[in-house]
C-alpha cells in the first residue's frame, strides 16, 4: 500500500471514530423530544463516502455519479438516470427538453398546453410558464390528494401537448387512467417522482411509466444528498437532450472532464461551421448549468443502499398512524393509497373536516405544543 493510500485509509477510520462520538442516536423522549416532519437518516457509511470523494477532489460530476447514476437507473427500472443539483431542476431540465428542436414535430412551443394539478409544490408548475408555455390546472380528490381523473378528458384542448403530474406525498396518481388519456392524445407524460422514490404502481416503481420522471434528493426526500436531483428516462434521445439542456446546452456527451469519446472530435461538419470545428464547444440548446458535485454523489450511493429499509419503516410509520387516527375517521378524512399502488409514504396527510368541533388551526397549535411538527 502506498503511503497515499495508507494516509486515506487511516483518515478514513477517523472519520468513523468521529461518526460514533458526533453523530450518535440520541435517546427519544415522548413530551421533550422532538418529532419532526422529514429529515436526514444517516450512519457513517455517508461520511465515509463524503470524505472518501473529497481526498479525491474530483470537484464536478466523477466516479461516484457514474455509479449512482448507473446503481439508481436499475432499481427504478429504467435505462438512464441523469443527475442534476436539485429536483425543481430536474423538473426545468425534463419540461425544457420537450422544447428541443430534434424532437422535430413533438416540440413544445411556446403557447402549447400543458395539463398539471392547482393543488402542489410550485416547482412542479414553474418550468411550465418558464418555458413560455400554458398550465391547464386540474382540481384533486380528498383522500388519494391525486388529480381527479374525471376531470382530466375535458382538460383536453387541440393545444394539449402534455401532462405533467406529481405522485402526491409518495402516493402514486392513477396512471392507468392518465397513461390512456396520455396515449390516446399523443400527448407527452412526466411523472413529477420527487415525493415518490420506492413507490409501486401494478408492482413497478413509479417514475418508470412517463417519457420523463423526475426525483429529488433534498433532505426531506426518500434519501439525500443534502441538494440533488435527477431526470429519468428509457429513451436514449431524450436522455442526450436532458444532458445537453444540464450542461451548458452543449452537442457533446463526453463527461466532464473527458474529451473525444466519439475518437472524431475534430471530423465533424457541422451546420454552416468550418469543417472539424471542436465538437465538444458545439452548443445545440440554450441550456444551464445544473450538474452535481461528486461529494454529493457518494453521499446518494451509500443512501442507496438505505433505501428498501426506509421504505419499508416509512409503509411502517404510516399504518401506525392511520391505526392510531381510524377511531377518530368522524373528525378527519383520512388519506387513502390509489388503487394498484403501494406507496413509499412521503407524509401523512389529514384533512380537518367542517364539522369537527376543533379547526385546523387548532389541531396544527396542539401538536406544535407537543413538539410535534406539521406543514401545511
Amino acid at each position: 500500500m502506498d503511503n497515499s493510500s495508507e494516509l486515506r485509509q487511516r483518515i478514513l477510520a477517523l472519520v468513523q471514530a468521529f461518526y460514533e462520538a458526533e453523530h450518535a442516536a440520541a435517546p427519544f423522549v415522548p413530551g421533550e423530544s422532538e418529532v419532526p416532519i422529514s429529515g436526514r437518516v444517516f450512519d457513517a457509511a455517508e461520511l465515509l463516502n463524503l470524505v472518501d470523494a473529497s481526498l479525491d477532489f474530483w470537484l464536478t460530476t466523477g466516479r461516484y455519479a457514474e455509479q449512482f447514476e448507473r446503481e439508481f437507473a436499475q432499481i427504478m427500472g429504467v435505462r438512464h438516470a441523469m443527475l442534476c443539483n436539485s429536483g425543481s431542476s430536474a423538473n426545468l431540465l425534463a419540461l425544457s427538453a420537450l422544447t428541443s428542436p430534434k424532437l422535430e414535430e413533438r416540440q413544445l412551443q411556446p403557447g402549447d398546453e400543458v395539463i398539471t394539478v392547482a393543488a402542489g409544490f410550485p416547482t412542479t408548475v414553474n418550468p411550465i410558464v418558464q418555458n413560455n408555455l400554458v398550465p391547464v390546472f386540474l382540481d384533486i380528490e380528498l383522500g388519494t390528494y391525486n388529480v381527479a381523473i374525471e376531470n382530466l378528458e375535458a382538460a383536453i384542448s387541440p393545444q394539449s401537448k402534455a401532462i405533467m403530474i406529481a405522485h402526491t406525498l409518495g402516493n402514486p396518481f392513477n396512471l392507468d387512467a392518465v397513461m390512456e388519456v396520455a396515449n390516446r392524445h399523443n400527448l407527452w407524460l412526466i411523472e413529477d417522482n420527487c415525493d415518490a422514490v420506492g413507490s409501486l404502481y401494478h408492482g413497478r416503481a413509479t417514475g418508470s411509466f412517463g417519457h420523463l420522471s423526475t426525483v429529488s434528493f433534498y433532505p426531506a426526500h426518500h434519501i439525500t444528498m443534502g441538494e440533488g436531483g435527477c431526470v429519468l428516462t428509457s429513451r436514449p434521445q431524450l436522455k442526450k437532450i436532458v444532458e445537453s439542456f444540464r450542461d451548458w446546452g452543449r452537442d457533446c456527451w463526453c463527461a466532464p472532464g473527458i474529451a473525444n469519446t466519439c475518437g472524431k472530435r475534430f471530423d465533424w461538419q457541422l451546420g454552416d461551421l468550418p469543417c472539424g470545428y471542436d465538437h465538444k464547444y458545439i452548443y445545440s440548446h440554450v441550456g444551464y448549468n445544473l450538474k452535481l458535485t461528486d461529494m454529493q454523489a457518494a453521499v446518494g450511493v451509500a443512501q442507496l443502499q438505505k433505501l428498501p429499509h426506509f421504505t419499508e419503516l416509512r409503509q411502517r410509520n404510516w399504518q401506525y398512524l392511520y391505526n392510531g387516527l381510524k377511531p377518530y375517521e368522524e373528525f378527519f378524512v383520512l388519506p387513502q393509497a390509489t388503487t394498484h399502488s403501494q406507496p413509499s409514504w412521503f407524509g401523512f396527510l389529514l384533512t380537518v373536516r367542517e364539522d369537527a368541533p376543533f379547526s385546523r388551526q387548532e389541531l396544527v397549535r396542539y401538536l406544535d405544543e407537543r413538539r410535534i411538527a406539521t406543514r401545511l
